[in-house]
């Protein structure tokens, strides 16, 4: 009997531990893991990830191109948690498009914020390494870090807000210039993507052409990150040389 108790709590103890999807609710934040300690100091592991640092650190408006893997997101991410820590912005504000990868996933349940959500999982995965789960939590409950779809973004100016718009290469060049002109005082935004990987008609990204059009002006940082960038398993970057 004692046995049996045993096994019964210990299979309650992994049952915590698994993220579960219901018809009421997704928690992408309900991992189990301890929560981790804020690290402040982020390294570049390439020139190109020091150039996009500066950049975030000097420019108002930063586009990030690059290869899956060059750490775009998580150094965007990593800006903003330090602008918010330093009291230099009152929200992060956290946008990706919508878009499946390739297959139809059909009705999700739940609220909207339910239907949202694992969409948004890779902005909490770079949430959760900087923060941990306690401190984010805590931070989304108080209105500190908001997540949104970037169908919800038109008609809002985000001041004294750092705006990280993940993903933009799924994003149509008329998204891309209104989630541009969402732009307020005292607030900096980020727009990451790759455009090799759209999940868009080729046609239809807006990416490349944003890209092109902000270069020339001085105010607005576009640095462009190469598999060489790569950070991630070592065969990633190799896979993309003949991908």
């Amino acid at each position: 009997m004692g046995k049996r108790s045993a096994r019964a709590a210990r299979s309650a103890a992994q049952d915590s531990n698994v993220c579960t999807i219901s018809a009421n609710s997704w928690d992408p934040l309900e991992s189990g893991v301890s929560p981790k300690r804020y690290v402040r100091n982020v390294q570049p592991k390439s020139p190109n990830q020091a150039r996009l640092m500066a950049a975030l650190r000097d420019y108002e408006m930063v586009v990030a191109l690059g290869p899956a893997g060059t750490g775009k997101t998580y150094l965007a991410i990593a800006a903003a948690v330090e602008a918010l820590e330093a009291d230099k912005v009152e929200r992060i504000v956290l946008s990706r498009p919508a878009v499946e990868a390739g297959e139809r996933l059909g009705f999700l349940p739940g609220e909207v914020n339910d239907k949202v959500a694992p969409f948004m999982q890779p902005l909490y995965d770079a949430l959760l390494d900087r923060l941990g789960g306690k401190r984010l939590r805590a931070l989304m409950a108080n209105g500190g870090i908001e997540i949104a779809p970037v169908g919800f973004m038109r008609g809002r100016t985000l001041s004294r807000s750092f705006v990280v718009i993940d993903e933009a290469q799924n994003c149509t060049y008329a998204q891309l210039k209104m989630l541009l002109t969402r732009l307020g005082w005292n607030a900096t935004m980020v727009i990451t993507g790759d455009p090799d990987q759209s999940d868009l008609l080729p046609e239809l990204s807006g990416l490349s052409d944003i890209a092109e059009r902000l270069a020339p002006l001085s105010d607005i940082a576009v640095v462009r990150l190469e598999k060489s960038d790569v950070v991630r398993h070592p065969l990633v970057g190799e896979m993309l040389t003949v991908l």
